[in-house]
């Protein structure tokens, strides 16, 4: 393959760029001309291509976002749109494409695939919920952010005794708030994999001021079945049986904002590097991730068709540590 493109879509993760910028640089060190897509498959779509080289991804691994950009484009999920995109690629003249993005972003590089169009993906988002990589890119950036505003809240909820309830991202995978409320000790948490009982949650707080601490943090996962606001009003109209009030902090983006750690600049470095090292030797169809520490390939066949589960040694412990 002589020219390649490389593209993000989805939501933003850190590490993006520090993925973008391997991939260039390697594919031009392979002879490949590397050109970026724009805005996701949105610009795919729109033919909004652009030529990169190395001086075009000088200076963006230690930043946040993606310098190519991301959008929505519910058109592609049509025939239609896929064969729109398919023939921008034609007409530009690229033979592969690097695709850097979560679930819905791979869903988007198989149908590609499936019509015959030589893709590798690349495992990024926060939500840690693809198939075919134990950590994804920008997890561990995500997770810093959730522990350093539990451990401000910690400060405060003790000055006043006070409860607070810490939503995280994760959309329908609990991974965030799981390993954010273990490493932040947390009281409680909530997940979208497991049934949230208010009243055990009720009781894991009392037991907590039992045992003389002075503020309580319970994490919970954005796609929890018993959502945050619901679980705060609970609290708030038992609060005289209580005792005690829970405040919701939504952390919402500001966990995808922001430099990458080392941890997801390294990340992104080494799956794209691999993944436009696959596509250039003509194997496509994959996704590049990480596997017991390292790195491996998975058909986008299986990708998309699995379903990625907590590990319920995890949720024990969680449960353990809140007694």
């Amino acid at each position: 393959m002589t020219r390649l493109g490389v593209m993000t879509s989805g939501g933003d993760a850190p590490g993006m760029n520090a993925a973008i910028r391997s991939a260039v640089r390697i594919g031009c060190t392979l002879g490949c001309e590397m050109v970026g897509v724009q805005h996701g498959f949105a610009g795919l779509m729109a033919g909004d291509f652009r030529p990169l080289d190395v001086r075009a991804v000088g200076g963006i691994m230690q930043r946040g976002g993606t310098m190519l950009g991301s959008a929505r484009a519910p058109e592609f999920k049509t025939e239609a749109g896929r064969q729109q995109a398919l023939q921008a690629l034609s007409d530009a003249g690229v033979d592969g494409l690097v695709i850097i993005g979560g679930n819905g972003t791979q869903t988007g590089a198989h149908a590609l695939w499936q019509r015959g169009f030589p893709v590798v993906g690349v495992a990024s988002t926060i939500d840690n919920d693809l198939v075919g990589s134990d950590i994804t890119l920008g997890v561990d950036t995500a997770l810093k952010i959730a522990l350093e505003a539990i451990d401000r809240l910690k400060t405060t909820a003790s000055s006043h005794r006070r409860g607070f309830l810490v939503e995280v991202m994760g959309r329908d995978c609990g991974y965030l708030a799981l390993m954010a409320a273990i490493a932040g000790g947390a009281e409680a948490v909530t997940l979208p994999e497991i049934e949230t009982d208010p009243e055990q949650v009720a009781a894991d707080i009392l037991a907590a001021y039992a045992r003389g601490q002075s503020h309580a943090i319970v994490v919970s996962a954005e796609g929890s079945k018993y959502p945050a606001a619901a679980l705060a009003e609970h609290f708030r109209t038992h609060q005289d049986q209580l005792g005690f009030d829970l405040r919701v902090v939504t952390l919402g983006h500001t966990q995808r904002g922001g430099a990458p750690g080392a941890f997801d600049r390294l990340l992104g470095t080494r799956l794209a590097a691999a993944a436009v090292e696959r596509l250039a030797t003509g194997q496509a169809g994959v996704l590049a991730g990480m596997l017991n520490g390292r790195i491996a390939f998975t058909p986008l066949d299986d990708v998309v068709s699995g379903r990625k589960t907590l590990d319920p040694d995890l949720i024990a412990l969680a449960r353990r540590l809140a007694t």
